[in-house]
């Protein structure tokens, strides 16, 4: 079943626009009518992009683990727009494989600053447009992130992160700006896929399942949801 949204007249910022989740959130908002500035360092005519930006689409590249580019993106977008309405904390990465003993700082750190950093400082400089607009965050946990588990430790550790943060956001902002976040387990793109042949595909969630549970904790109808965590996860 198809739900539709009217984000009219709305500025919606998605980072991580050019992966799979994030263009589906990208595609859910611009079909509902909001204007998408689509935030990635990855640009649209990598071949690794599958961010495909129209008219309703503006795409700024930039480095989300740099204060000072994360403060110049978001002064180009309200110079651009006028104001920002909705922000999606898309932006992140998933290494592992290792034990925690056999982890490299550099792995660790990597995480750190994909998922977790990437989130803070994007929420940091939005938020005093997001109280002026009376908006939304939703950001992206992950259902791995609800317990420890063997041989992806950090990556669970930066996903619990975003819990919290979620939750720190939605207390400090209490009537002005929601904050929520989506945990999924494996999304349906296509290098996951690759990387797991064997698997059972069926029960994997399309990455646009997840953008309409997004666009939902944007819109009016969960006016009185602030700091959840949504499992997003279907059966997977």
């Amino acid at each position: 079943m198809s739900v539709t949204y009217d984000f009219s007249e709305t500025v919606a910022v998605v980072t991580g626009a050019s992966g799979a989740l994030g263009s589906a959130a990208v595609e859910r908002f611009r079909d509902a009518g909001a204007t998408v500035c689509a935030v990635d360092v990855i640009e649209p005519d990598a071949d690794d992009s599958l961010l495909e930006p129209d008219d309703a689409v503006q795409f700024y590249e930039g480095d989300l683990t740099d204060e000072d580019e994360v403060a110049e993106l978001f002064e180009s977008i309200v110079d651009d727009h006028g104001q920002v309405d909705h922000l999606l904390n898309i932006a992140g990465t998933w290494m592992g494989g290792q034990h925690v003993a056999e982890t490299d700082l550099a792995e660790f750190d990597a995480l750190l600053n994909i998922n977790l950093k990437t989130a803070f400082l994007v929420s940091k400089h939005a938020l005093p447009h997001l109280q002026e607009s009376e908006g939304s965050i939703v950001s992206v946990s992950a259902r791995s992130s609800l317990e420890g588990g063997e041989g992806d430790g950090p990556y669970r550790i930066t996903k619990a992160g975003i819990r919290i943060l979620t939750e720190t956001l939605a207390e400090e902002n209490r009537g002005t700006v929601r904050a929520n976040c989506v945990m999924p387990s494996v999304i349906d793109t296509p290098a996951n896929r690759e990387m797991m042949p064997d698997s059972d595909h069926d029960s994997w969630v399309d990455p646009l399942e997840i953008a309409d549970v997004m666009a939902f904790l944007c819109s009016d109808g969960a006016s009185v949801t602030s700091g959840a965590a949504v499992p997003v996860y279907g059966e997977a």
